[in-house]
């Protein structure tokens, strides 16, 4: 895939390219609009999120006070009698800006757009949550049955979500492309061996593992990753098994393998170049189903503990309480549109990649 070159300037310093057939599918899908574009905003969402604390969060952004600057958003907890409050635990930073509104000081609070953590209740004096959408307090999503801000429990639990779907992606292929590759190459009786005990693995039920180990402990994020990495790497090992076995008798495989090369040169630098394609085209629906696991695991109760933010605990909400559509809806709703995204992504991928357009052997 990548191509090694020397700069005519500097001959000590190579820079990397790709090579042509690698930069035409590239060019390919760069022409699918549908799924290029909605790689970017797919890509902006995600990187929206991993900066969340800068859009959504109940600390400021920049505060003055006596002629001091402070960035309370990725530092320490600061106490309110640093800012001549009467209190010693964190400040509450938009009482803090009334405040220095009344005082029509020089001190001034910077909040971000929507000025709410995942995990703060911000219920209105005299009114019982959840609170329907209200733009003159930025609560653009409503609050739930706690009196959290849905939209920033939204994008919170998106960002775990991507993580851990993300997380998922890197095990799972690596596990089932190392394993695939050497059953399909090597064969024989690894590969007979190997091949009953995925059966026997692939047969214990998954749901009913996370169930006893919840009864026992809590599951933390890791914890629950690693049980859904034991369960999830089979199908990627019996694609890539196929795959290899397909290539393994190609001519260009039995001419590298008269030449000299060894197992492990093989396997890299011809075997694998040649089934990209189907590493690739499965990563958008591999990330979809991530995501749509442990949104399930979570609604069932199975998933991440409370009050961590996310999508299966606010649908759970919305299910309970059919009367708050906007806590559903929202949820719903943001999930049709990163589940559309991402399959828009894979259809575009796919045709790009697709092996009965080009060929790679070397």
């Amino acid at each position: 895939m990548w191509t090694r070159a020397f700069n005519s300037t500097n001959l000590t310093k190579p820079v990397f390219r790709l090579d042509p057939i690698t930069a035409r599918k590239f060019s390919r899908f760069r022409t699918i609009r549908r799924g290029f574009w909605s790689f970017i905003l797919l890509t902006g969402l995600i990187g929206f999120a991993l900066l969340a604390e800068l859009f959504i969060n109940n600390r400021a952004l920049l505060v003055r006070y006596d002629g001091s600057y402070y960035l309370p958003t990725y530092g320490q907890n600061i106490p309110g009698t640093t800012f001549g409050l009467d209190y010693d635990y964190d400040t509450n930073y938009r009482e803090l800006k009334k405040q220095f509104q009344e005082e029509e000081s020089d001190n001034f609070v910077i909040l971000p757009m929507v000025p709410y953590g995942p995990f703060e209740s911000a219920s209105k004096p005299g009114m019982y949550p959840p609170h329907p959408p209200d733009f003159s307090e930025r609560h653009f999503m409503g609050t739930d049955g706690i009196g959290r801000d849905v939209f920033a429990r939204l994008i919170y639990g998106f960002r775990i979500a991507i993580l851990f779907s993300l997380l998922l992606l890197a095990c799972n292929y690596g596990i089932g492309v190392i394993l695939g590759c050497v059953m399909g190459y090597w064969g024989g009786t690894f590969d007979l061996l190997l091949q009953r005990v995925i059966e026997v693995w692939s047969n214990v039920p998954f749901l009913y593992v996370v169930i006893i180990i919840s009864s026992i402990v809590i599951p933390n994020f890791f914890m629950l990753a690693v049980i859904m990495v034991a369960f999830g790497w089979m199908s990627m090992t019996w694609y890539m098994r196929t795959a290899t076995y397909k290539e393994r008798e190609r001519e260009y495989v039995l001419a590298a393998r008269a030449l000299g090369a060894s197992d492990l040169r093989i396997i890299l630098g011809h075997i694998l170049p040649n089934t990209i394609s189907v590493i690739v085209t499965f990563i958008p629906f591999s990330v979809s189903g991530g995501i749509v696991a442990l949104t399930s695991l979570d609604y069932l109760g199975f998933g991440l503990p409370p009050p961590t933010p996310s999508w299966g605990e606010l649908i759970q909400q919305g299910m309970d309480d059919l009367q708050h559509q906007w806590i559903i809806a929202s949820v719903v709703s943001a999930m049709v549109v990163v589940l559309t995204m991402v399959t828009f992504i894979g259809e575009a991928i796919r045709e790009a990649f697709d092996p009965k357009q080009y060929t790679t052997y070397q």
